[in-house]
């Protein structure tokens, strides 16, 4: 039986895997070998991705809501018509910056999109947000503030990796996480670095585990970082050459008391000294953050310290640093340093960072009299009435729209909600690709052909054929003869042609992935229109980065090199290695205007001189909920059905033991969680690894699914105002919390 390739689609590694289909079923799933980042490695969780592809909420028809809030079959036509036309009305009596667009992608299909921005420039909007304006945004300021970019960890060439606030074991986000992972513990000349206020599985094996208490991040990484400039360890002569706010940076670390800073933080003065000089003394430091720190007080705070770490130690362009890459897809936006500086939305003010909305303000952005409010939402592949902040009030929110249209594979939360569901094929059935490539020094790409076809009788648009006939209906999509008359002299001519067109057009320009839909999609071989937006992205790679994509192996000059990378992707089954670095190009990507790092944030440090004391917590709420804990069988929430977890089905809240014997509470037994936003009935799994005060419950739980829903939403526990004050990123990692005995 054929072994297809693909990609696991439930973390931003999108690992290469081959499935054995039998029938419409995933018979077998395992790595491909061939794939250039991952080579072969999987982990468990995609040997369960049947039950995504074959999930009983699936969409297959287009559904519209009628006015006793059930919904009816209706056909495309009447789909787009009614949707365009709703969305043209709205655009009409309120301007087309009171439509409002959600999502794009989750961790392995960002290719449909790539295609939304058409329909959404062609109507005005002018807002949108997605996940990663609830992670990552903070840390998009951060780099754009110092570097004019954002930088990524070569884990496998590092001397040291230092992992703050994440568990690549169960989370990855590096490739081949857990092989490399143990390459580094069982080499005696390298050193893992963690910290977590957890032991988790990658704290069992690190050779240093920094364990603050929860919440305290910044009090520990404020110390590791002055302890850096009061013991001298930092890189001065390589600082001199490439840095510009050292003396600012270090006026103000210099004071801090890393003695009482360590102690507030509950770790040992003398592993945070000795943690600081084994960085300082490696040929290369790697550092990757993630969502422990991304999503607890200080988060943005939290990553400038980060930064400062390995830039103080010269550890920044060069193997086994950190690098910025070369990215396929601008998923990034920097704007400090260019013409447009902070933009902020209309209601609540909120900082726009990398061209995202806060989500934690979206519901304030629609439940408001204000004349600038959202009227109109257009959500894809998202489901933000459950991934979102205080669920009950995102509800709200959505259900407050004059139109709300979903584009999506299963009847989620938000689609429930909507007036227009509009389906798409999954994954697995259509061409996908994720624009999360930021490798270094070889960086690759990979488009994903179809597996499968979609389920028979089913009625599914790709979402590249949704946003062009939306267009379309709208007029935004202007005449597109010219260009497929060129495209009939070759590739060459055609490139000339698209080009001088959307340089004259603006009307072709708002529109440019839907006539590359429209006028080269037809052409590019197994029917592979979807792919015809990644024409324009190869073209501009090759452009920006002539040298390294020809590295890679990509032969040609000028348009024959942009052309020759899009077919080594269409041809590429398992990915295709698109860009290669030499050591130090990465230090040509700093994009601050001088081309020098900026370490001083004036805001940032003044926030570090006033910390102070570490504060205690709310004798009404005495505990730290961790709101979504990535556990073995947690990922994303497009695996909606709970047999998909091979066990704790229902998720536990893990309590530290002598928490437990404090409360009365039993190892599998009942207790009560709450929240200043809401309370939740738990079963109680009973483990050393938290820290007393400290409890955690699993993410991706709570989901509605063949008319149960399993495990607790943690959203439903969550609040809005609880978030970071720079980027708004929600501090879900720090719920204060009450946990009570049942029965």
């Amino acid at each position: 039986m054929d072994w297809k390739p693909t990609a696991c689609v439930l973390c931003a590694c999108n690992c290469g895997i081959e499935i054995r289909l039998d029938g419409r079923r995933f018979d077998r799933v395992r790595g491909d070998k061939a794939h250039p980042s991952s080579q072969g490695y999987t982990c468990e969780k995609p040997l369960r991705l049947d039950h995504y592809q074959n999930g009983a909420d699936r969409l297959t028809h287009p559904l519209r809501r009628r006015p006793d809030g059930t919904f009816e079959r209706v056909d495309w036509d009447t789909a787009i018509g009614e949707v365009a036309e709703r969305f043209a009305a709205v655009r009409d009596a309120h301007g087309g910056e009171s439509i409002f667009y959600y999502g794009g992608g989750g961790q392995g299909n960002h290719l449909g999109g790539s295609y939304a921005g058409s329909f959404m420039r062609a109507l005005g909007a002018r807002y949108r947000s997605n996940a990663l304006a609830q992670e990552k945004t903070g840390q998009f300021w951060v780099g754009d503030r110092m570097l004019g970019n954002v930088t990524f960890g070569d884990f496998e060439r590092c001397e040291v990796a230092l992992f703050i606030g994440k568990n690549p074991w169960q989370s990855h986000g590096i490739p081949r996480t857990r092989p490399t992972l143990r390459e580094i513990a069982r080499d005696p000349d390298r050193c893992l670095i963690v910290i977590d206020p957890r032991r988790t599985e990658t704290a069992e094996l690190a050779d240093i585990h920094l364990r603050p208490r929860p919440g305290t991040d910044a009090w520990l990484l404020t110390a590791l970082a002055a302890v850096l400039v009061q013991e001298d360890l930092i890189a001065t002569e390589w600082l001199a050459r490439h840095a510009v706010g050292l003396d600012e940076v270090t006026t103000v670390l210099s004071k801090v008391p890393v003695a009482e800073y360590a102690a507030g933080c509950g770790v040992p003065e003398g592993l945070v000294r000795g943690a600081a000089r084994r960085i300082a003394s490696a040929r290369g430091v790697a550092v990757h953050e993630d969502l422990g720190v991304q999503m607890s007080p200080h988060s943005t705070l939290n990553s400038y310290l980060d930064n400062l770490i390995y830039l103080l130690t010269g550890n920044f362009g060069r193997p086994g640093t950190n690098n910025p890459p070369i990215p396929f897809a601008p998923m990034i936006t920097f704007s400090h340093w260019g013409p447009r500086r902070d933009r902020f939305s209309p209601v609540a003010g909120a900082r726009i960072i990398s061209g995202l909305v806060p989500c934690n303000v979206i519901a304030e952005e629609i439940l408001t009299d204000h004349p600038a409010r959202y009227r109109a939402m257009f959500v894809e592949t998202a489901n933000p009435a459950h991934s979102l902040a205080d669920s009950a009030r995102m509800r709200e929110a959505l259900e407050a729209l004059d139109l709300l249209v979903v584009v999506d594979v299963a009847m989620t939360e938000t689609a429930r909600l909507a007036d227009y569901v509009l389906p798409a094929p999954t994954q697995f059935e259509k061409w996908e690709a994720t624009f999360f490539n930021f490798e270094t020094p070889a960086n690759y790409f990979h488009l994903r052909a179809p597996v499968l076809d979609p389920p028979p009788g089913s009625d599914l648009l790709p979402e590249p054929e949704i946003h062009s006939r939306l267009c379309e209906a709208i007029g935004a999509v202007p005449d597109l003869t010219p260009l497929r008359e060129a495209l009939s002299r070759g590739r060459a001519a055609f490139a000339e042609a698209f080009l001088a067109a959307a340089a004259a057009d603006p009307a072709l320009a708002t529109v440019a992935p839907v006539a590359l839909y429209r006028a080269l999609g037809p052409s590019l071989p197994d029917g592979a229109a979807a792919a015809a937006s990644l024409w324009a992205l190869a073209h501009k790679v090759a452009f920006a980065h002539p040298q390294a994509v020809r590295r890679a192996g990509i032969p040609g000059e000028g348009l024959e090199l942009g052309d020759n990378l899009f077919d080594a992707i269409l041809s590429g089954r398992s990915g295709v290695v698109f860009a290669v670095d030499e050591p130090g190009d990465a230090l040509a990507r700093v994009g601050t205007p001088d081309g020098r790092i900026h370490l001083e944030i004036p805001e940032l440090l003044e926030e570090i001189s006033r910390l102070g004391g570490v504060p205690g917590p709310d004798p009404a709420f005495p505990f730290v909920l961790s709101a979504g804990e990535r556990r073995a069988f947690t990922a994303n929430t497009i695996v909606r059905d709970p047999a998909w977890r091979r066990r704790n089905g229902a998720g536990v809240l893990r309590v530290n033991p002598g928490d437990a014997a404090a409360l009365g509470l039993a190892d599998g037994g009942p207790a009560r969680l709450t929240t200043r936003r809401g309370s939740a009935e738990v079963t109680v799994e009973l483990t050393d690894s938290l820290q007393p005060g400290h409890v955690s419950l699993p993410n991706g739980l709570g989901l509605q699914y063949a008319g149960t829903v399993t495990g607790v939403a943690p959203n439903e526990l969550t609040s809005v105002e609880d978030r970071d004050p720079y980027a708004g990123t929600p501090w879900h990692k720090h719920v204060p919390a009450r946990v009570e005995a049942l029965g």
